[in-house]
């Protein structure tokens, strides 16, 4: 499909769906999300996911062939898109592009044989492998203009832990109880940075992290089903998707600490809101009759109207240096991070 213009302002929709009288009043004078354009990487069947946006307008992503052979790539704001990006050592078909700053850096993720996942940064065509030290398995989900990134890993105890590295210094930590807690972007201030993780439940839950290192959460909008957090700026918005009981799955916008409001691309069932840059211009994806996944652009007109939810939980995770706790070798397996 190629890149089409279309202008779209989707309207407030809160969670309680009012009937469309009570709708168009509440709507009327209320900010609004605008789908700007769509776009798919290059080539037939490919699913297109994007991940990231900077603020000069590129997004990173993840598009996925239809031999299922995942690549990461990257859409310049003039419209033009990279070379599929491949890790060297990528030897299985999955690299990811997950993250990109203001520089052109890019982070991102790739699998190796041995079925662990390992974090990479590409810049000016030259990839640098990172792991951290001591883990098993990591990826990098985002990285800042100071060059600071966020993720996950793992030691091979079964915990999956978040971690932040912040002017170098790596701090790990886990929502208390949950097996898996994942950093999925941190901005510029260093104030936020938003996730998910599964409870002991297996729930799928959002969670922020403050400057002083509380996490909050859970952050699950009325109705949720499962809800992930993917990107933030430095104005705290907070953009990702959730799920309902119905099966549908809703773009969101999420203000802190307990603000929600829903987004539904046109005609689907299926709409996540991946990254959200300073000027709120949003990249996210929506699945089509297919199931086949296109990106698309949007811009934040005002502030769109949010819903509070009811009393959210808090805790404090003291932060802690990573150090390994079981270093012996484990796979992700089923905990490949979401996209």
């Amino acid at each position: 499909m190629k890149p089409k213009q279309i202008f779209i302002s989707i309207l407030a929709v809160l969670f309680v769906f009012p009937l469309m009288g009570t709708f168009a009043q509440q709507a009327a004078n209320s900010g609004s999300i605008e789908v700007i354009m769509t776009f798919d990487y290059p080539g037939a069947g490919n699913s297109t996911l994007p991940q990231k946006i900077n603020d000069r307008g590129d997004v990173v992503g993840v598009f996925v062939d239809s031999n299922k052979v995942t690549r990461g790539f990257v859409r310049f704001s003039d419209g033009s898109f990279s070379d599929p990006i491949v890790d060297p050592n990528d030897t299985v078909g999955f690299t990811e592009g997950r993250g990109i700053n203001n520089s052109g850096i890019v982070c991102g993720d790739y699998a190796s044989s041995d079925g662990t996942n390992h974090g990479f940064f590409l810049s000016g065509g030259t990839f640098t492998e990172y792991d951290v030290p001591g883990a098993v398995s990591n990826t990098v989900l985002s990285i800042n203009d100071a060059g600071d990134f966020t993720g996950s890993l793992s030691y091979g105890s079964g915990i999956f832990q978040g971690y932040v590295s912040v002017g170098g210094t790596i701090t790990s930590f886990s929502v208390p109880g949950a097996p898996l807690t994942l950093a999925y972007a941190i901005n510029n201030s260093n104030q936020l940075v938003v996730g998910y993780y599964i409870d002991s439940s297996g729930i799928v839950h959002g969670y922020f992290r403050d400057a002083n290192g509380a996490l909050h959460f859970p952050i699950d909008p009325s109705g949720s089903t499962a809800t992930i957090l993917f990107g933030d700026n430095n104005r705290n918005w907070v953009v990702g998707r959730y799920a309902d009981s119905s099966g549908a799955t809703h773009g969101l916008f999420f203000v802190p600490p307990n603000k929600f409001f829903t987004f539904d691309y046109p005609g689907s069932t299926f709409t996540s809101l991946n990254g959200i840059n300073a000027q709120g211009i949003i990249c996210g994806r929506y699945n089509d009759a297919s199931g086949i996944a296109h990106g698309f652009l949007a811009r934040v007109r005002g502030t769109p109207p949010t819903k509070e939810a009811g009393t959210e939980m808090k805790a404090y995770a003291s932060p802690s240096l990573a150090t390994p706790l079981n270093p012996s070798p484990s796979a992700w397996g089923g905990a490949i991070p979401a996209r």
